[in-house]
């Protein structure tokens, strides 16, 4: 290839099928569900080959801007560009504005790679082989999928009909299949010649542009007007907000590669889930004798052919089969592990409730850009939360109309200014915010600073923060 390969990373969605885990504020490819990297870490891991790939681009919801910052800073990945969702519009506008960034940043020749942020991939020879050749397809113009050697007859999958033979050259699509029932899904493996639709292109990004403007104009149109007149916002891409949110809503399957007569399809067989459901995630992971995996603070008895999570308190399970067992610590999950895929319509019905529907957005610890913080303990007219603040970072000046605070030190050093006056507090020492007051929390430290806050007031919402300067363009 005589140019860099360019990632465009999609990491807007919520994975709802992996609750109580996945939640809206923080969904499935920002969490540690295999290995021990998020699996949008991992993502960026497979394009960090920098005699083959350019930075990425990575196309994501408002809301995560600094999830992905921090975790790719993690892994010192550079990033070629932040695009920012202003709504969610599908695949179809989200591609057709990276390929539209990437044209003004790479030009038209540039040769995209688009990669779902939360699916397990294995990289191994015959992975590396297969982007080679969509590369070189993508770069004749061809717009290619990456099709997976089906391995049993899933429903959950779409499928791609081809003359393609594992390992071997880039061919065209025959047809598309939408997700079948079990009955047709082992009628086309016998048949032969389907492959799962991995959801991974290859695509050139003139090409794509090209075929966007014949067969879904309005998409593209929406896209080319959104990046013209995105705002920066520090390190990010604001998307124009009218623009992108006046594009249909439709995968890029159905606007584009389901119409094109440019689409191609390399077979591959190497490891790769989409990590959909609790079974797909028990299908990737390590299994005892009885065919369990568990991980955390987890004892099974007789368990069997089940999974079993704990992310806070010990869990028990005795004498079950065919279970998935999820628990966070603010909501417990029990199911049957065969009927996973079951888990969206239970979020669907605890969002529906104004009394649950809090379960499904948010988790008892929440994720800044400073650091975060997790709820212990609430009660009338008073909160107790845990505080973490990664050394070198502060949080906005700001103030509250209703509530007062206490700040005790657990570790590390605070540095803390109330109304202009700052003080230095280190572990044990403790500090009151009387209400209305200005203040400040900032951690000059080497050490990650944990506090415990105590609020006391007539509303704790966190919305009664009135920012006044923030080093994250919050204010």
């Amino acid at each position: 290839m005589p140019q860099l390969i360019v990632p465009v990373i999609l990491a807007g969605g919520q994975g709802t099928r992996l609750w109580p885990m996945s939640r809206a504020a923080r969904p499935k490819q920002f969490l540690q569900l295999v290995g021990t990297s998020s699996l949008f870490q991992q993502t960026l891991q497979r394009v960090s080959d920098a005699s083959l790939y350019a930075p990425a681009i990575v196309i994501t919801n408002s809301e995560y801007r600094f999830i992905v910052a921090e975790q790719a800073d993690e892994l010192g990945a550079p990033l070629a560009g932040v695009l920012l969702e202003p709504v969610a519009r599908n695949t179809a506008v989200a591609i057709a504005a990276a390929a539209v960034y990437a044209r003004s940043k790479f030009g038209p020749d540039a040769v995209l790679h688009v990669l779902p942020s939360d699916h397990d991939v294995s990289v191994d020879a015959g992975y590396t082989a297969a982007v080679l050749a969509a590369a070189e397809a993508a770069a004749r113009g061809d717009l290619v999928t990456f099709g997976i050697a089906p391995t049993h007859p899933e429903t959950g999958f779409g499928y791609i009909k081809a003359n393609a033979a594992i390992g071997g050259e880039v061919q065209a699509v025959e047809r598309f299949v939408e997700k079948p029932d079990r009955e047709r899904a082992v009628s086309m493996l016998a048949d032969g010649g389907y492959f799962w639709n991995s959801g991974m292109f290859m695509i050139g990004a003139g090409a794509f542009l090209d075929e966007t403007q014949k067969l879904a104009p309005e998409t593209l149109s929406a896209a080319e007007h959104s990046v013209r007149e995105a705002k920066s916002d520090l390190d990010f891409v604001r998307l124009d907000a009218a623009a992108f949110a006046s594009a249909p809503n439709i995968s890029v399957d159905y606007a584009i590669f389901e119409k094109t007569a440019r689409a191609a399809v390399v077979a591959v067989n190497f490891g790769w889930s989409d990590l959909g459901s609790w079974d797909a995630v028990w299908k990737t992971s390590d299994k005892d004798a009885a065919q369990n995996a568990t991980r955390g603070p987890v004892t099974l008895s007789n368990v069997s052919n089940s999974l079993v999570i704990s992310d806070d308190g010990h869990v028990a399970v005795e004498g079950l089969d065919d279970v998935v067992v999820v628990a966070t610590n603010d909501a417990v999950y029990v199911g049957k592990l065969t009927e996973a895929q079951k888990v969206g319509a239970m979020v669907k019905t605890l969002r529906a409730n104004k009394e649950t529907s809090n379960l499904t957005d948010i988790h008892k610890t929440a994720y800044r850009p400073w650091g975060g913080y997790s709820s212990v303990l609430n009660g009338s007219r008073f909160q107790v939360k845990r505080l973490f603040v990664k050394p070198g970072k502060k949080l906005s000046l700001q103030k509250h109309h209703h509530r007062a605070e206490h700040w005790i030190v657990v570790r590390g050093t605070a540095e803390v200014t109330v109304d202009g006056t700052i003080t230095i507090l280190s572990e044990n020492q403790s500090i009151y915010l009387p209400l209305g007051c200005t203040h400040r929390l900032a951690n000059p430290g080497k050490i990650e600073l944990e506090l415990i806050e105590v609020q006391t007031g007539s509303y704790l919402g966190e919305d009664d923060i009135i920012r006044i300067e923030d080093e994250f363009g919050r204010a």
